[in-house]
């Protein structure tokens, strides 16, 4: 993809997560310029549902602007700074307030995969409290280096953290995988609610999750790219439909 592709794609990141009840008039999305992976791509402080390519700006892994300045950037651009250093790995993350979410943030109860889907999220999800290091006079917006390095710190190796009070941050390797892992952590927080009122839950295991996980890739992530592009009226720019390690016990490649 090419520089305006890429901004395209994130203006339809936006979108979708918005469109899914995960980004609200608040939260963000970015991705690390694969052009330059000292640098990435964010939009400036504006509702992500109404976010365009001309709002999107650079900034280097310090939280600095580089480059058209169309508008106030996030605050919080150093989760992303933060996590984008730590991590050379990672091409995307999203930051968010996802309201089912936020409730295992304040009260020790650990979310946990529930469903095939949600798998990813993992079984590991540790809470980030800004008051740890930082004191109880912050409005817990993370508003700079050494915030974003704390909280990059506390995400360790993992997809997910959430943020005491606040929301959660996801990672992932493609811009793709960063929506995809949000949009099932809501609905999977949502679902866990509802067992757990029920009785008993059985959680997925640390060997179904490491199974899944392997097997999620393009032909996953499409089909959900895909029907998030029709349902928020952006245009689907085809990925790879690729298969997984050890998607299916007889489908073995695309088209089988």
């Amino acid at each position: 993809m090419n520089r305006q592709e890429i901004l395209e794609e994130l203006v339809t990141a936006n979108r979708i997560l918005a469109g899914e009840g995960v980004l609200d008039s608040f939260g963000h999305v970015s991705i690390r310029n694969p052009e330059n992976p000292q640098s990435f791509f964010l939009s400036r402080a504006r509702a992500p549902a109404i976010i365009e390519a001309s709002d999107i700006m650079e900034f280097t892994l310090e939280g600095v602007s580089i480059g058209a300045e169309p508008g106030k950037p996030y605050s919080e651009r150093f989760i992303h700074a933060g996590i984008y250093e730590a991590r050379p790995e990672v091409a995307a993350v999203v930051h968010n307030h996802s309201p089912s979410v936020i409730p295992f943030s304040v009260t020790g109860v650990k979310l946990r995969p529930i469903m095939h889907m949600c798998a990813p999220i993992g079984d590991d999800i540790p809470t980030w409290d800004i008051s740890h290091r930082f004191g109880d006079r912050t409005n817990l917006l993370v508003t700079e280096m050494a915030m974003g390095r704390d909280l990059a710190a506390c995400l360790g190796e993992r997809n997910v953290t959430l943020m005491r009070g606040h929301g959660s941050t996801v990672v992932g390797r493609s811009l793709r995988e960063a929506v995809f892992t949000s949009v099932y952590m809501e609905l999977n927080a949502g679902m866990q609610m509802k067992a757990m009122a029920m009785g008993n839950v059985t959680y997925l295991s640390s060997g179904e999750i490491a199974t899944i996980e392997k097997g999620r890739a393009g032909f996953t992530f499409e089909r959900g790219w895909e029907n998030w592009c029709h349902k928020v009226g952006r245009p689907y720019v085809s990925g790879t439909w690729e298969f997984g390690e050890g998607y299916s016990r007889t489908d073995k490649t695309a088209g089988t």
